[in-house]
C-alpha cells in the first residue's frame, strides 16, 4: 500500500508506519540489512515516523503485550486511520497483526486501560485491511496511477529481499524473478476496475459513511469490474 501511502502524502497527511517485527527469522538479509532497508524505504515515501515494536519474528501473538505495546504507541500518535492487514492473511504473522491492531484500537479508546502509562484516551481510529486475496471483495480501490513509480521504488528499497543474480542467499516466493511483476500487474488489475492505470484495493469491515453520494457514484468506474 506505498502508493496509497505516497498519495496521502501528497494531499498534506502526516504518514507512518509501524514494523511488528524487525525480520530476524526472514530466509535472507540480516536484522541489521532490513532496519537500513525499512529507513531507505521510509525515505522514499516520506513518512513522518516509521517504528518498530520488536516483536519476535514468526511468533507475533494476540496478548496484553503486544496489544499493550501498540495501544501506546496509537495513543502517542491518535491516527485518524489505520491500514494494516486482513485477518485471513495466510502468513500467520500478518493475520495475527490484523487482530492486535483491531484490539488496541478499540483498547486505545477506553480511559481506564493502562492507565499507569500515563497517556490519554484516543477516538476510535477508522480501520482499513489491505487486499491482496481474490477472496476479499474490496470496500474501496485507491487511485494511484500517479504513484505506482514511487510505489516500486520503495518497494525496491528492501533490496535483500528480492530476486539479484548476484545473490548467493536461498530463493523464497518473493525472491523470485517474477515477484516485482505480479505486484505490478495487481496493480494494473486493481486499477482497472476502476478505470485507471494502476489502484490499490482496501476492504473496511464497517458500513462506509457516504456524504455525498452523487460525488462518490460519478467518479471513473469500470461497469464490468
Amino acid at each position: 500500500m506505498a502508493g496509497t501511502l505516497l498519495k496521502l502524502k501528497s494531499l498534506g497527511y502526516r504518514t507512518g508506519v509501524l514494523d511488528m517485527t524487525r525480520g530476524e527469522m526472514g530466509t535472507r538479509g540480516t536484522p541489521e540489512i532490513r532496519a537500513k532497508e525499512s529507513l531507505d524505504a521510509a525515505a522514499v515515501m516520506g513518512l513522518d515516523v516509521r517504528l518498530n515494536l520488536e516483536q519476535p519474528d514468526a511468533l507475533i501473538t494476540v496478548n496484553e503485550e503486544t496489544r499493550q505495546a501498540t495501544v501506546r504507541v496509537l495513543r502517542q500518535r491518535a491516527p485518524r486511520v489505520l491500514f494494516t492487514s486482513h485477518w485471513d492473511d495466510p502468513h500467520p504473522d500478518h493475520a495475527a497483526t490484523c487482530r492486535i491492531v483491531r484490539e488496541a484500537a478499540r483498547l486505545a479508546t477506553m480511559r481506564r486501560y493502562d492507565e499507569q502509562a500515563g497517556l490519554a484516551a484516543i477516538k476510535m481510529p477508522a480501520i482499513a485491511h489491505a487486499v491482496y486475496s481474490r477472496l476479499v471483495i474490496p470496500s474501496f480501490i485507491v487511485d494511484v496511477s500517479e504513484f505506482a513509480e514511487g510505489k516500486m521504488n520503495a518497494i525496491h528499497a528492501h533490496a535483500s529481499q528480492f530476486y539479484s543474480s548476484q545473490s548467493n542467499e536461498p530463493t523464497t516466493r518473493i525472491s523470485e524473478q517474477s515477484f516485482l511483476r505480479q505486484i505490478e500487474d495487481r496493480m494494473r488489475y486493481y486499477g482497472s476496475l476502476i478505470g485507471v492505470e494502476a489502484g490499490e484495493a482496501f476492504y473496511v469491515r464497517e458500513a462506509l459513511n457516504v456524504d455525498d453520494p452523487i460525488a462518490l457514484l460519478t467518479r471513473p468506474m469500470n461497469i464490468y469490474s
